[in-house]
């Protein structure tokens, strides 16, 4: 079950997202890892910001979480994050989909440009790189993130994104 999170899950939240960010370690640059992945202050800065997360639930436990993020032309899809002992059951994909409906605004996510399952996993539901110059100017206006992230970082935008290019 899909559920927009209460204030009451901001705990478990924060272990499912630090728990999943583990994947990361080794591959995103040693500068961009640190214990915990994301600090509790941190997210409650990102829920702040407007990024709203939605709740995947099998027997009232969350299993994966996802956020997203109103950028008034665009939606960002913010900090998708699976369990690590309930990956790859499609939790990701169910998710995405009931994110992806939730606006009819094109959809931009940003990841690590060393995380190539998660590049593979938007690619395979639509999403396309955008290019190097286009990544730059979006990082930039979209996101907060530092110099040195936005220098290893890739953008993906779903199929109804049109460059102003």
């Amino acid at each position: 079950m899909i559920t927009k999170s209460r204030t009451s899950d901001f705990k478990q939240i924060y272990e499912i997202i630090n728990d999943a960010a583990s994947a990361y370690k080794g591959i995103i640059p040693e500068d961009g890892w640190h214990e915990p992945y994301m600090s509790e202050l941190e997210l409650q800065n990102q829920i702040d910001r407007g990024v709203e997360f939605w709740c995947y639930s099998d027997n009232d436990e969350i299993l994966g979480v996802m956020g997203i993020q109103d950028k008034s032309e665009v939606a960002l899809i913010r900090h998708a994050y699976v369990k690590t002992t309930a990956r790859n059951k499609g939790i990701g994909s169910k998710l995405l989909q009931h994110l992806s409906q939730l606006t009819k605004k094109p959809i931009l996510i940003g990841t690590w440009a060393d995380a190539i399952w998660a590049i593979n996993f938007y690619k395979k539901h639509g999403f396309r790189l955008v290019s190097f110059t286009e990544k730059e100017r979006l990082l930039r206006k979209y996101w907060m993130i530092s110099l040195r992230q936005i220098e290893t970082s890739v953008v993906l935008a779903s199929p109804n994104w049109n460059s102003p290019n």
